[in-house]
């Protein structure tokens, strides 16, 4: 039985037409396709200038013929009431709504009209199809965040059942509670894993621990999907090698659907179906591909609310083997906001720091998790989890690590603790500036 589908259908998006109008536009050969990409830009500017006030308004006293020329969209700007912000003939009653996890600081509620988010179910699907798993028949091991209050909580766990998964606590990752977890992989014919990298990362290094391989405990394992958090080089040899199967790696955002996802040859292939990914630099211009830029996107079917050269936050690379039809995502660096600042004015990607500092202080078995705060210009506190303290010459080589990368006359201080603080969603944010 199709219960994603079925869900999806009593809730009122239109699935199966999604599914037939996603092949349409898979099947244009690679000239015809930009074509087709110019036409659906336009037609999604023309909709919202003609239809949402919010947008014509946005867009006032802009170059609307010159596409370089309209204006970037950021967060902050759709930081006011939804209302106000949905195209005519659309409410709340007639679109999907969410919220952005806020992980970027800035949350905000949005909408998709029901058409738009079949599609971007349509584009899942189609895949995760790549590594034969079907969302409607595929048992999904899930490590993600829930809700605490009561009717979230039931909420999901109701969307849990109908599209086939069990949850695991993202939030308790002790060794007692991930023996229990190990213990439902033995009694349960997962397909696949999918959720937080951190989380699932901390599986491996249990199994690890334990001298374990997931696949031999659970025969039925195709793939492992990881999001919502970067995926270093370091963590996806290990969870290789102790889960056994591939480690595909998911970029999207609930605001816009899929993003990128990994092929079989390791590619991350950007959804060029319903999105148009732009790389731009700090004055808004295109960058060639290869260059390292922001990550501006179109949503080009969302009629209930506008996503036009909306900025997302993120700082990225498209492969210089990219077509129109066919981009590659070749690197994602972080976040805009998540800038090291530094007393000589060098400015560096925090999760770059963060990586440099990963190889230093991973080759201490015990330390099972990290994260580094910039208090001040030139302050750093590294918190982490561990059976025993770092030992002073740990501490100093550590340290000695940062210096070299960044700058000297730096100060970092350590915290052990229990455990990490994750956001309400489960999320960890591996570096964070309180600049």
């Amino acid at each position: 039985m199709n219960l994603f589908d079925i869900s999806l259908k009593l809730n009122g998006f239109p699935i199966e037409k999604a599914k037939a109008y996603f092949q349409t536009i898979k099947n244009e050969n690679n000239a015809d396709f930009v074509g087709h990409l110019e036409t659906r830009k336009k037609a999604i500017l023309s909709y919202h200038l003609k239809h949402n006030s919010f947008y014509r308004s946005f867009t006032k006293n802009i170059d609307i013929n010159n596409w370089n020329d309209l204006p970037i969209m950021t967060k902050q700007d759709l930081q006011q009431p939804l209302q106000l912000r949905l195209s005519d003939g659309f409410t709340k009653k007639n679109v999907y709504v969410n919220k952005t996890s806020g992980s970027s600081g800035n949350p905000f509620i949005f909408a998709k009209d029901k058409f738009c988010h079949a599609l971007t179910w349509a584009v899942f699907i189609d895949r995760y199809n790549w590594f034969n798993i079907d969302i409607n028949r595929s048992k999904q091991a899930r490590f993600y965040g829930i809700p605490l209050n009561m009717l979230g909580y039931y909420k999901e766990r109701l969307k849990d059942f109908f599209s086939n998964r069990f949850r695991f606590s993202v939030f308790d990752l002790s060794d007692e509670q991930l023996d229990r977890n190990i213990t439902k992989f033995k009694l349960t014919a997962f397909d696949y894993i999918n959720g937080y990298t951190s989380s699932i990362v901390q599986v491996a290094k249990y199994l690890e621990r334990k001298n374990l391989i997931l696949k031999s405990l659970c025969p039925s394992l195709k793939g492992c999907i990881v999001t919502s958090e970067m995926l270093f080089d370091s963590d996806k040899k290990l969870l290789e090698h102790t889960l056994g199967v591939p480690i595909i790696n998911e970029y999207g955002a609930a605001e816009l659907g899929l993003i990128a996802f990994q092929d079989e040859q390791d590619n991350w292939i950007v959804n060029s179906e319903d999105l148009f990914v732009e790389i731009l630099d700090d004055n808004n211009n295109p960058l060639p591909l290869g260059n390292n830029g922001r990550i501006v996107i179109t949503s080009l079917y969302n009629k209930a609310h506008p996503f036009i050269r909306y900025d997302l936050g993120d700082i990225g690379t498209l492969s210089q083997k990219s077509t129109p039809q066919k981009p590659i995502l070749k690197k994602l660096t972080g976040r805009t906001n998540d800038m090291v600042q530094l007393p000589s004015g060098k400015k560096a990607a925090g999760l770059t720091f963060y990586y440099v500092t990963k190889t230093v202080i991973e080759d201490s078995a015990n330390v099972k998790e990290f994260i580094i705060e910039q208090l001040n210009l030139n302050t750093f506190k590294i918190s982490y989890v561990s059976d025993d303290a770092l030992s002073l010459e740990k501490s100093e080589e550590i340290k000695a690590a940062i210096i070299n990368y960044l700058e000297p006359n730096l100060v970092v201080t350590f915290e052990r603790k229990e455990k990490m603080e994750r956001s309400n969603r489960g999320k960890l944010k591996q570096f964070r500036s309180y600049l």
